[in-house]
C-alpha cells in the first residue's frame, strides 16, 4: 500500500477515538508519574525514626481528586499525601501537579509532545514540561527512569497473564518500526480478541523479525498455553502469509477473513492513478453488497472491467476471493468490525509515526513498552462490539446466510 492511498471504510458514529485515546493516555501518565514522585522524598527519610522506632515520615493516602484542563479536555488527578508522625510537615509538593494548577500551559503542544517524545528519558522531561507547564522543570531524570522501569515490569507481567476466555474473533497485524535487528527491521506482532460478552482486549503485543510463520507461531502457541485453547471462530488479518500459515497449524478450525482495507490498497497499487477512483468504487460495491450473491456479481463485474488491461490487479483480488467474502457467514451486525483490521490500525497510527521518527534511537524493550502502554490506553476507550448479543449464535454454530439466521421455514422454502 502506498503512503498516498487513502481508504475510508467508515468509523463508528458518535465517537472520537483519537481524543479518547489521548485523554486516557494523559490521565494514566500523570497518575503514574505523581505516584513515583513521593518515592524520591521518602528515601531522604529512610533512616529517620520516631522515639518508639517507627518510620517518622509515612504516606497518608491522597489529596482530594481535582481536575486539570489539558488540550483534549479535563483530566482527573489524585496527588499522594505524605505526613510526619511527629507533627511537622514533610515538605512534599508535587512538581507535576502543583497545589493550585487548574489549566496547563501550551495546551496545543502538550499532547503531541507527550506521545511523540514521551518515552526516551531525555524527551520525557520535555513532554511532561509541555503538559503541566514550567512547574515540571524540577522533574529529575531518576524519576523518569524509575517510571520507565515500572512500565517494563508491568509489560513483562502482562505478557504472562492468563487469557483463558471464549474468544470469538481475533484481529492480527504487524507493526513495523524504525528499529533494526540482526535480520532486518523489527516487527511488532499484535493480536486483539473479542470475547463472548463483546469486550475487546489486547491478547498479544510481541516482537519478531518480519511477519514470519515462526514468529506468529510462537505468539499463537503462547496464547494457547496461557488459556486460549478453544479456537476462535474467525481471524481477521492482512496478506501476511506467515500469520495464515501459523494459524492453520495452531488453530486449523478457525475461519479466515482477509482485511478489505489492506486488500484495497494492494489492488490499487497495481493500477495507474487515472483509474484508481473507479476501481476503488468497484471494490466498494463488493464488500458493501447486501449478500454473497450480490457481492459475487460485483466481483465478476470488476474482473470483467479491469482484467484485460490490468491482470495483476485482478489476480491480486481474485486469489483471495473466498477469504474476502467470509464475513457473509457471520451476523450482519458484526460486518463493520470483521471486514478490516481497523481496530488495530486506528490504535497504533501514532506508533507508526513515532517509529518513523525514532530510526533506531530507542531500545527494543523501550519500544515494546511504548506500544504496550499506548495499546492499553486505547483499550480503555473501546466500546463493546456492535450487536454483541449475536456472538452467542456464532459460538453455538447457528447457520447464517448473508448475516441472517436461517430458520426452519427458510430451509423448507429452499
Amino acid at each position: 500500500m502506498t503512503n498516498n492511498t487513502v481508504i475510508d471504510l467508515g468509523t463508528p458514529e458518535g465517537i472520537d477515538p483519537l481524543t479518547e485515546l489521548l485523554r486516557s493516555g494523559a490521565r494514566q501518565l500523570i497518575t503514574e508519574a505523581v505516584q513515583v514522585e513521593p518515592d524520591e522524598l521518602m528515601r531522604q527519610y529512610d533512616d529517620q525514626k520516631t522515639a518508639d522506632g517507627c518510620q517518622r515520615v509515612v504516606r497518608s493516602g491522597h489529596h482530594p481528586e481535582r481536575e486539570i484542563i489539558i488540550g483534549v479536555g479535563k483530566v482527573s488527578v489524585e496527588v499522594p499525601n505524605i505526613r510526619s508522625r511527629e507533627g511537622e510537615s514533610a515538605s512534599f509538593q508535587s512538581l507535576l501537579v502543583p497545589p493550585y494548577i487548574r489549566r496547563t500551559a501550551t495546551l496545543d503542544a502538550a499532547i503531541p509532545w507527550l506521545y511523540l517524545k514521551g518515552i526516551s528519558s531525555g524527551q520525557m522531561h520535555s513532554a511532561l514540561e509541555a503538559l503541566v507547564g514550567p512547574e515540571a522543570k524540577g522533574l529529575s531524570a531518576s524519576v523518569v527512569g524509575r517510571l520507565k522501569r515500572q512500565w517494563e515490569v508491568a509489560y513483562k507481567h502482562w505478557c504472562t497473564r492468563s487469557v483463558a476466555d471464549e474468544w470469538v474473533y481475533i484481529w492480527a497485524d504487524g507493526i513495523y518500526s524504525g528499529l533494526r535487528g540482526d535480520d532486518g527491521r523489527l516487527c511488532y506482532l499484535v493480536i486483539i480478541g473479542v470475547n463472548s460478552r463483546g469486550q475487546k482486549h489486547f491478547l498479544a503485543i510481541e516482537d519478531g523479525v518480519r511477519e514470519s510463520k515462526q514468529s506468529w507461531r510462537e505468539v499463537l502457541l503462547s496464547l494457547k498455553q496461557r488459556g486460549l485453547r478453544q479456537p476462535p471462530k474467525l481471524a481477521i488479518g492482512d496478506g501476511a502469509l506467515g500469520f495464515w500459515a501459523a494459524l492453520e497449524e495452531v488453530y486449523p478450525e478457525t475461519a479466515v477473513q482477509r482485511c478489505w482495507m489492506h486488500k484495497t490498497g494492494n489492488v490499487l497499487n497495481y493500477l495507474p492513478k487515472s483509474v484508481q477512483e473507479k476501481a476503488k468504487q468497484g471494490l466498494h460495491d463488493i464488500w458493501m453488497a447486501e449478500g454473497r450473491a450480490e457481492a459475487g456479481k460485483a466481483f465478476d463485474d470488476f474482473v470483467e472491467r479491469f482484467g484485460a488491461k490490468y491482470p495483476k490487479a485482478v489476480e491480486c483480488l481474485t486469489k483471495d476471493r473466498d477469504s474476502l467474502l467470509a464475513f457473509y457467514d457471520f451476523p450482519a451486525e458484526h460486518w463493520t468490525h470483521i471486514r478490516t483490521t481497523n481496530v488495530i490500525e486506528s490504535s497504533f497510527a501514532t506508533i507508526r509515526h513515532r517509529t518513523r521518527q525514532a530510526k533506531g534511537c530507542v531500545t527494543r524493550i523501550t519500544m515494546l513498552t511504548m506500544i504496550y502502554k499506548m495499546g492499553l490506553c486505547a483499550e480503555d476507550s473501546w466500546r463493546k462490539l456492535r450487536g454483541f448479543r449475536h456472538l452467542a449464535k456464532v459460538i453455538e454454530g447457528v447457520k447464517l446466510k448473508d448475516g441472517i439466521e436461517v430458520t426452519e421455514d427458510d430451509k423448507a422454502a429452499a
